[in-house]
């Protein structure tokens, strides 16, 4: 028992602003790479309209892979948590149980 709260303890947990950060971050780079692909001139061989579409890609990768990271760890961080809890109310029915 000792062992599964040190372990609920050690774990680390994602702050509000984090959380926020990673969705804002995912919205922001989806809108401005909709709105400048949806904005570039279609016509001739531009370095710069292929520069603002790489950066614009890598912005939404980077910014889906850190949400579905702290989306995963929280949900993860939850199911430990359920674990524990019931891992305490079996405890709790094994020590008191009325036919015994």
């Amino acid at each position: 028992m000792a062992v599964t709260n040190q372990l609920v303890a050690q774990q680390q947990q994602h702050t509000t602003a984090w959380f926020v950060q990673a969705w804002a971050a995912f919205i922001i780079s989806v809108c401005a790479t909709t709105i400048g692909v949806i904005n570039l001139p279609a016509e001739g061989n531009n370095a710069w309209v292929k520069g603002y579409l790489g950066i614009g890609l890598l912005f939404t990768v980077s910014s889906s892979f850190t949400l579905a990271k702290t989306v995963r760890d929280i949900q993860e961080a939850k199911k430990l948590t359920a674990r524990v809890d019931e891992a305490r109310v079996e405890r709790l029915l094994a020590d008191h149980h009325p036919l015994k």
